[in-house]
């Protein structure tokens, strides 16, 4: 099972799409994980041409985006809970409050945005994975999203990219 993450697409302020590389990796996705900080609704209907999509809202997310999307969820695959947050708030690092939601739940992995500094480390056997942003690289050399490879045993990486042109079909 092949899932694409990504989080803080921040459309159309960072970008006028999605970029070409991450609408490759799209297209063969048996689920798409959105982190938050979508900027607008149009992003999810984009999304959702490509396949299913599940997601959570971040702090830049307006009502209509609130209205479809939880603050955080959990999503079984495959036998593994897969815990969803954008990691937003007060005080703490983003990594540390993304922990933090899920500490009174049973997960395998948590999956976070809102730094836009992609992350994969194991904690006490827990993956976190932050998937960085495919539009906003703020501070980080290259634009960013994840993929995580599910079958018997969670994988995550990351795909590094430099440039955000936008898909041209």
């Amino acid at each position: 099972m092949k899932i694409v993450i990504i989080s803080d697409t921040h459309l159309p302020k960072r970008a006028k799409g999605l970029p070409a590389r991450l609408t490759a990796e799209l297209k063969d996705a048996d689920l798409i994980i959105h982190a938050g900080d979508w900027q607008t609704i149009d992003v999810f209907h984009e999304l959702h041409t490509y396949g299913k999509v599940e997601g959570v809202f971040g702090n830049v997310d307006d009502e209509e985006i609130k209205k479809h999307f939880p603050e955080k969820r959990i999503i079984e695959l495959n036998g593994f809970k897969i815990g969803v947050t954008h990691g937003h708030g007060k005080g703490k690092t983003t990594e540390k409050r993304a922990i933090l939601a899920f500490t009174e739940d049973e997960v395998d992995c948590i999956i976070f945005g809102h730094s836009h500094i992609p992350l994969k480390k194991y904690q006490n056997g827990l993956l976190l994975f932050n998937p960085g942003s495919p539009t906003d690289k703020r501070r980080q050399k290259m634009y960013s999203f994840g993929i995580l490879q599910i079958g018997d045993t969670i994988e995550a990486d990351h795909i590094f990219f430099s440039n955000k042109g936008v898909t041209n079909e």
